[in-house]
């Protein structure tokens, strides 16, 4: 019996100095850093969209702006 607890008593402190299985725990740190780095992405996309939406925006305000003016000149002809 001693014999044999030895052995179990061995086993156990050889798969406890073993490696751990599995993906090793990231640090706080790290995992700061990619959930930062994911933040900056989705931020970084958003800011290209809101560009966009402006330089169209600004376009539309600038056709409606000459459409306006044509307009008025066009009324400005017909009350001559």
């Amino acid at each position: 019996m001693i014999s044999e607890w030895r052995k179990q008593r061995d086993r156990g402190a050889l798969e406890a100095l073993s490696p751990p299985r599995g993906r090793p725990p990231a640090a706080p740190r790290e995992w700061e850093n990619q959930q930062l780095r994911r933040e900056d992405q989705r931020l970084e996309g958003e800011l290209v969209k809101v560009r966009k939406v402006m330089r169209v925006q600004g376009e539309l305000s600038a056709l409606l702006e000459e459409l306006a003016s044509e307009g008025a000149d066009v009324a400005s002809e017909l009350t001559r």
